[in-house]
């Protein structure tokens, strides 16, 4: 399956697949520092995927191989019939093969499984499947039947199945899935933080001024409540002075969601993608995140890491990442180092998404405290050594009880 010289130090030449599918941010960041850190400890790693995911995340080197496997984002019958029949070839001989994404889990278990009367059984002497969950199903309709059907396939098939946040390892769980646990996902470790500098050049940059600066970050897709975004930008137009809401990201609503800005003359800019995210946060005086479903997202640990106030959805995993599951009885903020480090509103209400943010930009003592206690809740969330910490140990206990 790789090549056989590859360092032999921690895992001792164990072999490990990675199979994801077309991966547009955080599952492709993930993925590469999961493999390079495999490699690292003597993994012999093989990353299966699309062509245009390694154009994006450089894959392979370090004693990582990436093999090219048609996988996209959508159900094409003949494609993905060769999908699977490609994997079942690259797969074979892996002592434990680990897919991340749904469609990627559900075909990676056609290629490792065998169909017979009553459940999907791994095939004999097959390898172990892990399959991480990064994302929830929340459209409706036919896709969500689609969906439903993946996820089935999913929990009968994966030996273990791993979700980023509460309510997908239940969804598992209800769907029967023999074991079931929290994916552990860190944001890449961080350079040097921008200095005041780069936070002045930026605003100035960005035209602000001492106008309020709200930065979101993420693709712009339905997931990310955007809409509802707009909507709260709508009231903040009204404030003195009116704050500059800054979307950074790309993605297919970019042009609907231009078209209304222009349309209603909101104080909204897409920036496009960024590269520059820390700098963007530094500059930022409140950082915002709609989304109607997170999982362990990638900019909420940013935010974190960079000190900034943050206003989110109470969704997904979010809640455990900011502290919130922590909240006392009569609903106050915790205090200490462990303290809830956001103001958290429910997903699709642009109403509390603009009281919350007006409440940080109008209380300077609450900005100051949510973004002391970011500071302190990112020293507290685990790294990407402890993600791979977590999967060695695993993919052991995995080999070992097929041994």
């Amino acid at each position: 399956m790789v090549d056989e010289t590859a360092d032999d130090r921690g895992l001792d030449g164990l072999r490990v697949a990675l199979v994801l599918g077309t991966a547009a941010g955080g599952v492709g960041k993930h993925v590469r520092s999961v493999a390079e850190r495999l490699a690292g400890r003597g993994a012999r790693v093989v990353v299966c995927g699309p062509a245009s995911a390694d154009e994006l995340f450089g894959f392979a080197g370090g004693g990582v191989q990436f093999a090219e496997v048609d996988l996209g984002d959508r159900p094409r019958p003949v494609h993905d019939a060769k999908a699977v029949r490609r994997l079942r070839s690259l797969l074979r001989g892996a002592d434990v093969v680990h897919a991340h994404g749904l469609r990627a889990g559900a075909l990676t278990v056609a290629a490792c499984a065998r169909i017979a009367p009553g459940p999907l059984r791994l095939s004999r002497g097959g390898p172990p499947l892990v399959v991480t969950l990064h994302n929830a199903v929340i459209t409706g309709g036919r896709t969500a039947a689609i969906y439903g059907t993946l996820e089935r396939v999913v929990a009968r098939g994966a030996t273990r199945v791993l979700g980023v946040s509460p309510d997908l390892e239940q969804r598992m769980r209800d769907l029967g899935a023999r074991s079931v646990g929290r994916a552990i996902i860190p944001a890449p470790a961080p350079r040097a933080q921008p200095g005041p500098a780069v936070r002045a050049d930026l605003r100035a940059e960005l035209g602000v001024g001492d106008r309020p600066l709200l930065l979101t970050v993420g693709r712009l897709a339905d997931q990310k409540g955007l809409p509802t975004l707009l909507d709260a930008a709508r009231a903040w137009a009204g404030r003195t002075p009116p704050p500059l809401v800054a979307i950074a990201g790309d993605g297919p609503l970019e042009d609907e969601l231009r078209a209304r800005i222009e349309a209603e003359d909101l104080p909204v800019r897409l920036l496009g993608r960024r590269s520059d995210v820390p700098a963007l946060l530094a500059a930022c005086d409140v950082a915002v995140v709609p989304s109607v479903w997170e999982g362990q997202p990638l900019v909420v640990q940013e935010i974190l890491r960079a000190g900034r106030p943050l206003v989110a959805t109470r969704v997904g995993g979010i809640p455990g990442m900011v502290g919130a599951d922590r909240r006392p009885a009569d609903g106050t903020l915790l205090q200490g180092p462990e303290s809830e480090a956001a103001l958290l509103v429910p997903p699709s209400d642009p109403d509390a998404l603009e009281r919350a943010v007006s409440r940080v930009l109008d209380d300077p003592a609450l900005a100051a405290r949510l973004a002391t206690a970011a500071a302190h809740r990112s020293a507290l969330l685990p790294g990407e050594d402890d993600a791979v910490d977590q999967l060695a140990d695993l993919y052991r206990d995995l080999v070992g009880a097929r041994r």
